[in-house]
């Protein structure tokens, strides 16, 4: 069952366009939405969230227009973007008093239990917290509300290593029971190998594939060779790198059959398929020679 349908949703600003963005999110899922900076993850984030007026398209939550029931719907939604801003002098526990009064079906027992088990001292200042405790600050609001669906933009971005694969294995404690389900942008790569069900791939405000994470990976094979059989495989790769001997390169998995015995084939993972991805538009993109 889809927890989250996001259909053909467009907005237009002079020097960008989310272009007919499309996905679904399926409950009990932990979903990574990948791209650049500047890509459109936060925008198609805050338009999912209605914090922005789109041109045109329709998002659904638990079946419900995200418009029509946006009071019902928020009660089960957990929402934080990267620039979100607290008072950097308020104390968590003054904090949570006054954002608790906005959810009727606010449980302190729970974010009690939750402060807990993520050492969260309610006499704490937010200016006090670091880039990790905010985020299971915000966890633990959410999910005290009942939030079925959460939705964080670049939750572990400025974490350290430690930090973030803590927070990680929370991700995957939080969908557990398959009714509660996470979109998270990312352009760490790495922590979606370590967590994520399914991937959503966004490059320049378009939608390049939605699949599961398994799905996605096996749709390329990343391949090494020496550069006399560059030739032979050249129509067809995503992108490559050089050195005057060797060749790295991305193909389509459908393309690697056949190929040269000489060219090793293996498996990439999400941050090579992302990083050979975009080096083919930058590669389009130069205007400058070496």
């Amino acid at each position: 069952m889809s927890i989250l349908e996001v259909k053909n949703i467009t907005k237009e600003y002079p020097s960008f366009k989310l272009d007919d963005v499309s996905f679904d999110i399926e409950e009990g899922s932990i979903c990574g939405f990948i791209g650049r900076n500047g890509a459109g993850k936060t925008t198609t984030l805050k338009g999912i969230m209605g914090l922005i007026h789109l041109n045109k398209g329709e998002i659904k939550v638990f079946g419900r227009d995200i418009y029509e029931h946006e009071t019902e719907n928020r009660q089960e939604m957990g929402f934080t973007l990267a620039e979100t801003m607290f008072y950097p002098d308020a104390k968590i526990g003054n904090l949570t008093k006054v954002t608790s009064k906005f959810y009727p079906n606010w449980n302190q027992d729970t974010y009690e239990k939750l402060c807990k088990r993520f050492s969260l001292d309610q006499n704490k200042k937010i200016k006090e917290l670091s880039s990790g405790m905010k985020v299971k600050y915000n966890l633990a609001v959410a999910l005290s509300h009942g939030a079925k669906l959460l939705i964080l933009d670049e939750p572990t971005s400025g974490i350290d290593p430690v930090s973030r694969d803590e927070i990680l294995d929370i991700f995957k404690m939080i969908v557990k029971d398959g009714k509660r389900s996470i979109l998270f942008s990312t352009h760490i790569t790495s922590d979606l190998d370590k967590c994520a069900d399914h991937i959503v791939y966004i490059k320049k405000g378009k939608i390049i594939s939605s699949k599961t994470k398994e799905e996605f990976i096996n749709d390329y094979k990343y391949i090494t060779g020496p550069m006399p059989e560059f030739d032979s495989v050249k129509e067809f790769i995503v992108s490559h790198k050089e050195d005057g001997k060797e060749f790295t390169a991305l193909i389509p998995s459908e393309k690697s059959k056949g190929i040269s015995a000489k060219i090793k084939q293996s498996k990439p993972d999400l941050d090579t398929i992302m990083v050979y991805e975009e080096r083919k538009d930058d590669l389009e993109d130069e205007t400058f020679a070496l």
